[in-house]
């Protein structure tokens, strides 16, 4: 076999393509594809990946901008690639009525949501944006918006309300938050609506004749709006958490002690227990034919939903940490229904309550093979009954440090107990919570 493509440096994917005989072999990450193709098929496929590749290490914005738009009408894959973009420290942000376009677009080093992701807001009001910002610049304000756009059959309340609670609009107050627009929404709207019916017969203010402007009411001053309500209105209108999200500042450590996303579920199908960090979003209680209750979960995290299941025995054990908007350590069986993964919880634990042993080496002692046979047995002897608790190492050198999860047959019981018995035996650990690990 001749290799004419080989590990293409700067992309997720590493693709090869062999040469074998009269037909081509598509390699995906080392693995033989389940088709094999004749020369000239493989060799477009291979000239598009390079392509691909190219754009994704080199223009990384402008592709997932594109990506993002090419499948904006698949909710689960535009979650899963704005979770590759947190990945490459792309940031996407919310909507703007003055600097977004139609679809997903690149500004800087970071991609603004497209007007069109909004519900409830229309073609008619995108392209009546777009042209008064081309015609006139930028909006100046709430008033200069409702003024500017003036079809009353475009300029609705029901779409002002979406673009204001999904944050569209947040650059034209930077001083006035979200509900305080609100707040002033009916009253600039009735006022920028009366002044269109003055112009359109003919009539002219005071203001109009002296060249200077109308000032526009606004309501009383009130707070802002809670940040959990705010990321509600953001997932209702855009159909994701765009300006934060629960599990966002924690992604790195959540990573290091369940590796495993809901959206990578499916591969793990065959492989036992595992663990996942993610947020119940909806749960639906069932009682069964025999009185036992239990429970359908719909969970999320960065990179998409799934559905899971608490049996009657499980169910009674944790149906207290079973809270909506709950960040939850889950551990269940995966098993698939309908071609589509599902998880049979058996246990969960908020991740305010989450605690692992981390464990200091230097870098010499981490080389020292008896040392990490004196580790290892010391681990062992901890494991317990219901090892829940994950084991990370911290290999430091002086400058550097890197953190290492230890395989689940190193779970400990109790994290507290372990760190005793580490300490006893001559390592540096302690007992840290998840939260408050810094990676």
């Amino acid at each position: 076999m001749k290799i004419v493509g080989r590990r293409l440096v700067g992309w997720q994917a590493v693709y090869d393509i062999g040469l074998a005989g009269d037909h081509n072999f598509l390699l995906v990450n080392g693995a033989i594809a389940a088709n094999c193709f004749n020369k000239s098929h493989s060799t477009a496929y291979g000239y598009v990946t390079y392509q691909t590749a190219f754009l994704k290490a080199n223009f990384p914005v402008e592709y997932m901008a594109a990506l993002l738009t090419a499948n904006s009408g698949d909710q689960d894959k535009v979650q899963r690639y704005i979770a590759t973009c947190l990945s490459m420290g792309i940031e996407v942000l919310p909507p703007d009525v003055n600097r977004s376009d139609i679809d997903f677009t690149p500004v800087g080093n970071k991609i603004l949501f497209g007007l069109s992701a909004v519900r409830n807001v229309g073609q008619g009001m995108i392209e009546a944006i777009l042209q008064a910002r081309a015609e006139e610049g930028d909006f100046q304000s709430l008033a200069d918006f409702c003024k500017r756009i003036t079809d009353s059959r475009i300029l609705n309340r029901r779409a002002l309300e979406s673009l204001i609670a999904c944050g569209a609009m947040d650059s034209l107050h930077p001083q006035r938050n979200r509900n305080q627009l609100m707040q002033d929404l009916p009253l600039v709207l009735e006022w920028a609506q009366a002044r269109a019916k003055d112009r359109a017969v003919g009539q002219v203010t005071l203001f109009d004749m002296l060249a200077g402007d109308d000032p526009a009411p606004s309501a009383p001053p009130v707070d802002d709006l809670p940040d959990a309500e705010k990321l509600r209105y953001e997932k209702e209108l855009l159909g994701f958490y765009v300006s934060n999200h629960p599990l966002k500042d924690i992604h790195r450590p959540a990573a290091m002690i369940a590796p495993i996303s809901l959206a990578d579920l499916e591969q793990h199908t065959s492989q036992g227990m595992v663990s996942v960090i993610a947020l119940l979003t909806a749960l639906k209680p069932i009682t069964t034919k025999r009185g036992e209750r239990m429970a359908i979960l719909q969970l999320e995290d960065l990179t998409g939903q799934a559905e899971a299941v608490v049996f009657p025995k499980a169910y009674e054990r944790i149906h207290r940490q079973l809270q909506s908007d709950q960040r939850l350590l889950l551990w269940g069986t995966l098993e698939m229904r309908d071609d589509r993964p599902q998880l049979l919880i058996e246990d969960a634990e908020p991740l305010e309550e989450v605690k692992l042993v981390l464990v200091d080496l230097p870098v010499e002692q981490a080389g020292d093979i008896q040392a990490q046979n004196r580790l290892s047995e010391v681990l062992k002897q901890q494991v317990g009954e219901m090892p829940k608790v994950p084991v990370v190492v911290k290999v430091t050198d002086g400058y550097h440090a890197q953190y290492v999860r230890l395989g689940p047959q190193f779970r400990v019981e109790d994290a507290d107990r372990a760190r005793v018995a580490l300490t006893d035996a001559g390592f540096h650990a302690q007992a840290s919570e998840l939260l408050s690990l810094k990676l």
